[in-house]
């Protein structure tokens, strides 16, 4: 058996500098009072405000118990507001607020920001092939684009017991 130093092996590789930004990136999200789950859901409202709670779970694979739990937070916050669904009354429909838009601002600021520094050391044509070497990686994986796995642990370890 022929002993491999770990930093000679990509998947390693990736992991570390995984681990790496999201913990920066939490605690930058920390500041704001707000962490990834909340930033996830924000992100799908801002792309279409008025989605339902129900969509929302789907969207991003939790259960809808978690998103109740989850728009429960951002309401509390004044980052989101429940309406009647235009088209289902059963449902409600979860609205950004002006407050939500002006943290998802900051929060866009801050993440190319850390961006920028974690790519710092690539030239532009290098950063230019990364990311669609990534997204293949990603792909066949079968991972949901734009989706963190981490969303749904987060969520679960959050409701278990201590």
């Amino acid at each position: 058996m022929v002993n491999q130093r770990l930093d000679s092996r990509a998947v390693f590789l990736l992991s570390q500098i995984g681990h790496h930004v999201a913990y920066r990136f939490t605690e930058q999200l920390a500041r704001l009072d707000l962490d990834p789950a909340h930033f996830a859901v924000l992100g799908h409202l801002a792309v279409a405000d008025g989605r339902s709670q129900q969509e929302l779970a789907d969207l991003l694979r939790v259960h809808r118990n978690a998103m109740v739990g989850l728009v429960d937070e951002l309401e509390t916050r004044a980052l989101v507001t429940r309406r009647q669904h235009p088209v289902d009354r059963r449902a409600h429909a979860v609205h950004l607020t002006d407050q939500a838009r002006e943290a998802l601002a900051a929060i866009q600021s801050e993440a190319d920001a850390l961006e920028a520094e974690t790519l710092a050391p690539l030239e532009e044509s290098e950063r230019a092939l990364l990311l669609p070497l990534l997204h293949r990686i990603a792909a066949h994986a079968e991972l949901p684009a734009g989706i963190h796995p981490g969303l749904q642990r987060r969520r679960r370890a959050r409701r278990e017991p201590q």
